[in-house]
C-alpha cells in the first residue's frame, strides 16, 4: 500500500515539475527543528537535478530543503529564512531568489564569462556541453545584445500554483532554476524545493558548510559538511 502510494506521488510530481517531498525530515540526510519548523536538507554543490537530467550553476552552492510547519503553525519563507555559513566564519551567504539565478543563467554576458557545463541523462542517452557561455539577446533581432534592457527573470510558481497547474519538464537552467527553487510565502504543508547561494570560490576550499534557518521562533542550523 504505501509502495503504491509512493510511487503514485512520484508520478504526480514529475507531472508538475515538482521535488518530491519526502515523508519526514530524518529522510534527508541533515536535518533539524525549531519550535515550530522541522528542516531536512541535502547538500547538491553545483547541481541542479530534474527527473530527466541535471544541471549545474557553476556560480551557485544549490540546497535541496524542505520544510515542515507544525500543524496550524504555518511560517513564512523569505530570502532572509535560509543563510549559508562557511568554514565557521562570521560571514555569511544569503540565498539568491530562483528569478535572479534563473535570470543570471539564461543571459550569462551579465557577469565575467566562463566555461559552462550542462549534463544530460535519460534512457541510453547522457552528455556533456563545455563552452563559452553565448552572448544572449534581450529580445528577438537584438541587433546589440548585452546592450538593452532585460525582461523580467522568470518567478518560481507560488506554493498555490505548485499545486494546480501541471508544468512540463524544464529544458533549460534556467527553466530547472525556477521551476524548481524553493518558493516563498506562507507555507502551511511541507513543501521542498532548490535554494541558491552566490558563490565563485573553489568548492575545495570549504571545509565546513552550516545551513542556517530562522524564524519567529528562533533558528537551527543544520551542518552540511
Amino acid at each position: 500500500m504505501r509502495a503504491t502510494l509512493a510511487l503514485a506521488l512520484l508520478f504526480a510530481a514529475c507531472l508538475c515539475g515538482q521535488i518530491v517531498v519526502k515523508e519526514k525530515p530524518e529522510d534527508y540526510p541533515v536535518h533539524a527543528a525549531s519550535r515550530a519548523t522541522a528542516i531536512g536538507a541535502e547538500y547538491l554543490v553545483h547541481s541542479i537535478p530534474t527527473h530527466s537530467q541535471t544541471f549545474f550553476a557553476r556560480d551557485y552552492l544549490v540546497v535541496e530543503v524542505a520544510v515542515f510547519p507544525a500543524r496550524g503553525e504555518p511560517v513564512e519563507i523569505n530570502t532572509n529564512t535560509f543563510t549559508l555559513r562557511l568554514n565557521g566564519r562570521k560571514e555569511i551567504l544569503y540565498r539568491d531568489t530562483p528569478g535572479f539565478v534563473a535570470a543570471s543563467l539564461r543571459y550569462p554576458d551579465w557577469e565575467q564569462p566562463h566555461p559552462h557545463t550542462e549534463v544530460q541523462a535519460g534512457a541510453g542517452n547522457a552528455g556533456v556541453i563545455l563552452g563559452r557561455p553565448p552572448v544572449v539577446g534581450r529580445f528577438p533581432d537584438d541587433p546589440t545584445p548585452g546592450q538593452n534592457r532585460l525582461p523580467a527573470p522568470p518567478k518560481a510558481p507560488t506554493p498555490d500554483e505548485r499545486a494546480g497547474i501541471d508544468r512540463d519538464e524544464p529544458q533549460t537552467p534556467d527553466e530547472a532554476v525556477a521551476q524548481y527553487g524553493l518558493p516563498d510565502g506562507r507555507i502551511e504543508k511541507p513543501v521542498s524545493g532548490y535554494i541558491y547561494f552566490h558563490f565563485r570560490g573553489k568548492t575545495k576550499s570549504i571545509k565546513s558548510l552550516d545551513l542556517v534557518y530562522e524564524d519567529n521562533a528562533g533558528s537551527v542550523t543544520l551542518k552540511l559538511l
